[in-house]
Formats: structure tokens, sequence, C-alpha cells
């Protein structure tokens, strides 16, 4: 029977001809079978995923050097480009639209020998917060069914959560893998603005969009990365002269961290009383343990949320503006409207609930009356976030917060109530605001029977230190890197 724990045991079980790539992908395609309730993929490809994995095996048997992800079974979430397979961003007015090329994250895949089994649920063009907003139906958690998986990258961490997959790659534009993994009990990275290209990922807002990784170990995730990070032609964001490699995880055993945490974080009324305890007896044990970890003043925290909004609504205005009917996806069936209210018609039509209500706000706040009131205002937050949080990397490794004020909540609760929804985002999307990495580590259990994690930053592109720090932290909890913690 074949199992994974992770990559590096998979590949020497390869080696030692334990089991074959051939193996590994009827085991997901069992799995996905039976985790069909979950609702986690909207497209598998199964034969095709099939044929990779004999081609794969073929090769090893030839002697042929393999790639770094040889055999290594992989989801994409549905808002990166997979040449000539479905595209659709969880949208009806993507309905149909296949992709004519590969993100270049999916190029970096295909070359070092990963096999894409299929494609993942998701918030409609990644807006949510807990996978309700999709025109395939919601994703449920694998932990309880009666409780959401977070998003916008809800199908990606479910299908590691429950073993549908060894790897995921989702989106992140303010907490949409980070908050998922949390809710999910499994890894979510979100690497530096600019470390990976987005080119072939579908724009929600341009300047905060990331892709990032799922996975169980850190290892797995920091070979992810590896795979996926650096320039790209195609895509004049991605940073230039910042290669770099994360081969070892295992960094200096003896590394004392300077270590901060935003005080008004930690007493947010918002936050639920036990994952404050929680965290902060950590943190007190990681001061036993040699650690500097102080509570800085961060008196910027309430404007987080409303500035985070006000950009990527603004930002969402204008990328989905190309979606209107005319050249490819939905079109509304009446014939005889004219060019204008065939626009109208079709968008209403092809965009949900909450890309509409995005789009409005987005078109609000570019409009010639409040754009210095709202966008303008919103920038300068933001340039101010950005400076405080450089000053605060001057004296410390690693920022931590909570991931989300609450675990995993039951579904339902917030989709009436869209603000409730935007206030839980307040951990999250302070990282894409300021463009710094990000990761959701699975440490504790609630006594509600969920899962919640810590979340640390570092500076930017700094992702070597902070997976160490992960994984410093993830071998402390040791159950909680558990290959079958939700199988």
């Amino acid at each position: 029977m074949f199992t994974f724990h992770s990559i590096q045991d998979y590949h020497q079980a390869l080696s030692e001809k334990v089991c074959t790539c051939e193996d590994a992908v009827r085991h997901y395609l069992d799995r996905i079978e039976a985790g069909r309730h979950l609702n986690a993929y909207v497209q598998v490809y199964g034969e095709e995923a099939l044929e990779r994995a004999r081609a794969l095996d073929a090769k090893r048997r030839a002697g042929e050097k393999p790639g770094r992800l040889h055999g290594v079974v992989i989801g994409l979430k549905d808002v990166i480009a997979y040449k000539d397979h479905p595209l659709t961003a969880a949208s009806r007015i993507l309905k149909d639209f296949t992709s004519i090329y590969n993100a270049t994250a999916v190029d970096k895949l295909i070359r070092e020998d990963a096999i894409l089994i299929g494609h993942l649920n998701c918030d409609e063009f990644a807006m949510g917060s807990t996978n309700e907003n999709s025109a395939y139906g919601k994703v449920l958690n694998a932990r309880d069914l009666n409780r959401v998986p977070g998003g916008s990258s809800g199908g990606s961490a479910v299908a590691v959560q429950a073993g549908l997959c060894m790897v995921s790659l989702g989106s992140d534009t303010g907490g949409s893998v980070r908050q998922p993994a949390d809710f999910c009990g499994i890894l979510g990275l979100k690497p530096t603005y600019g470390r990976v290209s987005r080119y072939g990922l579908i724009a929600y807002a341009s300047s905060f969009d990331q892709i990032g990784i799922f996975g169980r170990t850190t290892p797995d995730v920091a070979r992810v990365l590896d795979v996926i990070a650096g320039e790209d032609d195609f895509d004049s964001t991605v940073a230039k002269g910042r290669s770099a490699t994360f081969p070892d995880l295992t960094g200096e055993p003896d590394k004392k961290y300077r270590i901060a945490y935003f005080k008004e974080a930690l007493t947010h009324p918002g936050l639920d009383p036990e994952i404050r305890d929680t965290l902060l007896d950590c943190l007190e044990g990681l001061r036993n343990e040699g650690h500097t970890v102080e509570a800085v003043d961060f008196d910027l925290l309430d404007y987080i949320v409303p500035a985070y909004y006000v950009l990527t609504t603004a930002e969402a205005s204008s990328n989905l503006a190309r979606f209107d009917g005319v050249k490819y996806g939905y079109r509304t069936q009446d014939p005889d409207l004219e060019l204008t209210e065939f626009y109208k018609r079709t968008r209403s039509e092809g965009f949900g609930t909450e890309v509409k209500r995005r789009i409005l706000l987005g078109t609000f706040v570019l409009s010639a009356g409040y754009y210095d009131a709202y966008f303008t205002k919103a920038q300068q937050v933001r340039k101010m976030l950005v400076d405080r949080t450089d000053l605060i990397f001057k004296d410390f490794d690693i920022i931590v917060l909570p991931t989300s004020p609450t675990t995993a909540f039951p579904i339902g609760e917030k989709m009436d109530d869209p603000i409730a929804m935007y206030l839980a985002d307040i951990y999250t999307v302070y990282a894409n605001l300021v463009g710094i990495p990000g990761i959701s580590i699975p440490l504790f259990t609630h006594t509600n029977g969920m899962p919640f994690g810590m979340q640390a930053m570092t500076s930017r592109f700094k992702e070597l230190p902070l997976l160490q720090f992960s994984h410093l932290i993830m071998q402390q909890y040791k159950s909680y890197e558990n290959p079958t913690l939700c199988d």
C-alpha cells in the first residue's frame, strides 16, 4: 500500500524500488474519488497523470537523472494556467475557457518532473475567505464537514489536508494561502512579492498577488519554492538578482531568534481568547529557550484592513474589466442587445455576488470624487506600513502573529455579513500590503477540535530563515508534522 510522508522519503522509496510513480498516481486518484464529497477538485487529469507517471518510471529505469520534483503529485488552484487544460477561476464567466499557455511556475514544475493531477476549487477569482463563493459549490473542511476550509485557496488546502495530493499551489492576495492552511492544519507559505513569477496567474490585485505553497512538512514546501522561485522575462514585477536556494532547513541548531509580536494584535477584542493564550504561552516558551521575544507597539493595526480592501478592490475593478464575453468565456444568450447592454448583462450574469461587490467598491474608490479620499489615502497608509515594518526588522528577525482570529467557523456563518468576513483578515493582509513573506505553521488544536497555528513573517526575501524557524517550531511540536493528521 502506498503511503506518503515527505518528498525526500518518497524519492528514497522510488530509488529503492519500493514503489513507482504510477503507484503514487493511482493512490491519489483513488483518494480523490473517495473524497469527492469534499469538492476540492474541479478538474482531475487522471489518464494524463498516469501517462506522465509511466514516462517518469521509464526515465528512472533508464538511469536518467531525475528532476527535483520527480514524480511529486501536485494540484493547482484554478487560477493558475496549465496549457490545453480548463482554467475558470471558479467563475461562470470563464465557463469552457481553456488555457493557451503555461504559467511560469507550472513550466518550472514540469521541467523538474512533477505530475500535475488536477485543478482545485477556490473562491471565484480568489475573492473570499471561506471557499463558499465558487461556481462549483463550496469546499468542505476534511476535519469537520460542517465547517469552512478557509479561502480563497480552500480546495488547495483541503487537497493536502485530506491526502488528495502531495503538495499544492494556491495564490495569496491577502491571506488566501495562510488562512486556509490554518483552518486545515497544514503549512501554507506566501513568498515575498516578486519571489515567484505571476505570469499565468489570473490577476485579482496585481500589486498583492503571489503564488503560494501548501504542504505537510517544511522541507517539502522549501523544495517546491526552490523550483518555482526566480526571475522571469514574462513578469516585470519579479525581483532581479534575488536568486536563492532553499536546500537545508537545519540551519544553525543553536541560533537564537529575535522575535517581535504586536501587542495590539494579541489584545484585539476579535481574537479568540484560547488562541491568544496559547500563542502567548508559546512565545513564553520560546523566551525560556533563549530567544528574544518582545511586544512592540503597532498603532496602525486598525488601518490595515480598510487600506487593503480599498487598494485590492480598485485593482480588481481594473483587472476584471477584460471579462466582457466578447472574445472568450460566458456571454448572455440574448442576441438582440446593443453593445453596452450586452456588456452589462454578460457581466451581471457571469460574475458572482462577491466579485460584483468588490468590482463596485473598487470602481467607487477610483471615481473622480473619491479617488483622493480613499485610494490615495490607502496608498499613504501602505507606505507608512512599509516604513514601520522596515524599522521593526532592523531590530528583529521574525514577526509572530495569529493567522486568523478564530478557528474554522461553520459553513454559512459569515456569508450574510461581508464586513465581518473582511475584518477576519486582520492578521494576514498585513504581509501582502508590505510585500513580505509569511507562513502559517500548524501547531495547536483548539478545545473545539479544530486546528490553529502561528503566523511568522520575515523581511523581504528572507524565506530561508523563515522556513528554518518554521522547521524548528515544527520539530518542537512534532505531532503536527504527522502525515496522517487528516487521513
